[in-house]
């Protein structure tokens, strides 16, 4: 985990070097991919030179603002807390008129995606620094992101990460110093926005999506192969089927460290 942290260390470093950048913007949003991107940035460039947005809505959860604020506080981020509930709402109500029927759920929950984006944006426009995307790799191979939601800004720390190593990450970092509260590790992953969801409403478990997407991603194994090997046959399908769907989405990410 040492050699991986380094490296997005130096990758980092690297990218805000070569394009003029002495701070970063990022959305902490009390789940595990934005807390590690904070602290790696916190890491490379100072705590003071890190910026990071609270964007709440009414299905941000309170462990999620305790979560964010703590990790402000271990960290020494430049932390700021907004609710975009009333953005969300007049957006709503305009697409409700424009549609002449009620935005469905995946519609209002990209919506909210955006907005963040639109908001990391314009901070980045008025006091300057590298927006930071804060997706891993198990999203970007399966889509499960917004494209010009999470996926804005000008690089993607941790976008060549699984999501299982980014566990093992949080726990390594975790013993060379306090940068994260424990809840952020162990908690069930989620981007909140809707009330209870969870990742795994919407993909297998990382610890069984993870190795499906090495053998088909990394190592260019045919699903017909994984079969074989003795891999459940609905989930590398369904698994194949999300890798193929969303390359478009593939084709219009940020710049990824590579590890």
């Amino acid at each position: 985990m040492e050699t991986v942290w380094n490296t997005l260390k130096k990758g980092l470093k690297d990218y805000c070097q070569k394009n003029g950048f002495q701070k970063v913007v990022l959305g902490l949003s009390g789940g595990l991919d934005s807390a590690i991107c904070a602290v790696l940035a916190a890491d490379v460039l100072g705590g003071q030179n890190v910026t990071t947005l609270m964007m709440k809505t009414k299905f941000t959860s309170d462990l999620s603002l305790k979560i964010a604020r703590e990790i402000a506080h271990f960290n020494n981020l430049d932390y700021h807390e907004i609710n975009i509930d009333p953005f969300f709402e007049h957006e709503v109500m305009l697409l409700k008129e424009a549609f002449k029927e009620t935005p469905k759920g995946i519609t209002q929950e990209n919506l909210q995606a955006r907005i963040r984006g639109q908001i990391l944006m314009a901070w980045s426009n008025q006091f300057g620094g590298l927006v930071l995307a804060c997706g891993n790799k198990s999203e970007a191979l399966t889509g499960y992101c917004t494209l010009y939601g999470d996926t804005c800004g000008g690089l993607a720390p941790i976008g060549n990460v699984y999501k299982t190593a980014i566990f093992e990450l949080a726990k390594w970092r975790n013993t060379k110093s306090k940068a994260l509260p424990q809840e952020v590790i162990t908690r069930a992953p989620s981007a909140e926005l809707a009330e209870g969801q969870k990742d795994e409403d919407s993909l297998p478990p990382y610890s069984i999506l993870d190795p499906i997407l090495k053998e088909l991603y990394d190592n260019q194994k045919s699903a017909h192969e994984l079969i074989k090997e003795g891999f459940d046959r609905e989930t590398v399908e369904r698994v194949q089927n999300l890798i193929t769907r969303s390359a478009f989405k593939r084709k219009q990410m940020p710049e990824m460290i590579k590890i």
